[in-house]
């Protein structure tokens, strides 16, 4: 992970320093018990936030930032060779219309793993006890 450097280099690993703690919240676990509803009344499961996520990045860095009209699935990792200035533009919903940098959206994304990351902290220890990662 990197501390020091490049603000780009920065913002990226600590997104990817989020993407693999979900992974190991994750990691070991049968498929029942990925898709358990652990903390009720809740309905969220481990693997509902897994594919919110997957879909969270596929709307802000493909659409977004990349200007993409792209279907609700996995994709490519578009915010390659994009300065953190460039804009792109909210597509739907309150803020449609709205323009955002790649910075913004680097950043949003962090917020949002760290968020949903504490929300797979309470499912994993419900499911098996397991705390940490």
């Amino acid at each position: 992970m990197a501390w020091t450097g490049a603000e780009r280099l920065i913002l990226e690993s600590r997104l990817d320093f989020h993407r693999a703690a979900l992974e190991l919240k994750c990691a070991g676990l049968e498929d029942a018990e990925l898709r358990l509803a652990a903390a009720g009344p809740s309905e969220l499961t481990l693997l509902g936030l897994v594919q919110l996520l997957a879909e969270c990045e596929r709307n802000w860095f493909q659409l977004v930032a990349g200007g993409l009209d792209v279907p609700p699935v996995y994709g490519y990792d578009l915010k390659a060779g994009r300065g953190l200035e460039r804009a792109g533009v909210i597509q739907g919903g309150p803020m449609a219309g709205v323009g955002v940098s790649v910075r913004w959206v680097l950043i949003h994304m962090i917020e949002e793993y760290a968020r949903h990351n504490g929300h797979a902290d309470i499912l994993r220890e419900c499911i098996d006890g397991v705390t940490g990662a």
